[in-house]
């Protein structure tokens, strides 16, 4: 009889799961399709889109490249880069190394391509030393607000997945 009763517990646990998790992208898919119907004006960025304009405002290159340029330039631009094998990236610290891919921006500041697209996606897409704009404001806003929007979604219903529905109840009855 206990395990009858036991399994219909799990049963009963497995059921609102079920119906919790349907529930929920019911409302996300009926969100997405509102939202896009009544936001069509204001066309949203996604990550994808995102790093697409970083990359065609500011172009990935080798560093063995970059120091390969700098090196063939006019004196007065090799002045700037005298001291090209000392430079570090300023988001993680790290020197540069010739196979590593590094993104230079137009105030002249170079980083790591990786540092510098995760650095930009969480601020406001400046130059993390001297804060220079890398991408005009209004795809920053519109990629942060589709951000938020798929963060909002998703917070919004963990409260209904309470340790007791995931665990199965386990931890809050005794018998």
């Amino acid at each position: 009889m206990a395990t009858l009763s036991e399994f219909f517990s799990h049963l009963y646990t497995m059921t609102i799961i079920f119906f919790s998790l349907l529930l929920l992208e019911t409302v996300i898919l009926i969100r997405t399709v509102t939202g896009t119907i009544c936001s069509a004006p204001q066309r949203l960025v996604t990550t994808t889109q995102f790093l697409k304009f970083i990359e065609e405002k500011n172009p990935t290159i080798s560093y063995k490249l970059m120091r390969q340029q700098a090196t063939s330039t006019s004196d007065h631009h090799h002045h700037e880069f005298n001291n090209i094998d000392n430079i570090e990236c300023a988001v993680c610290l790290s020197d540069f190394e010739d196979s590593e891919q590094v993104r230079s921006l137009k105030c002249k500041h170079t980083f790591h391509k990786d540092c510098l697209d995760t650095w930009l996606q969480q601020y406001l897409a400046t130059c993390p030393l001297c804060r220079t704009k890398v991408l005009p404001d209004e795809i920053v806003a519109n990629f942060h607000h589709q951000l938020q929007n798929n963060n909002n979604q998703v917070f919004r219903f963990l409260p209904f997945f309470s340790a007791d529905l995931i665990t199965g109840g386990g931890g809050a009855r005794r018998h």
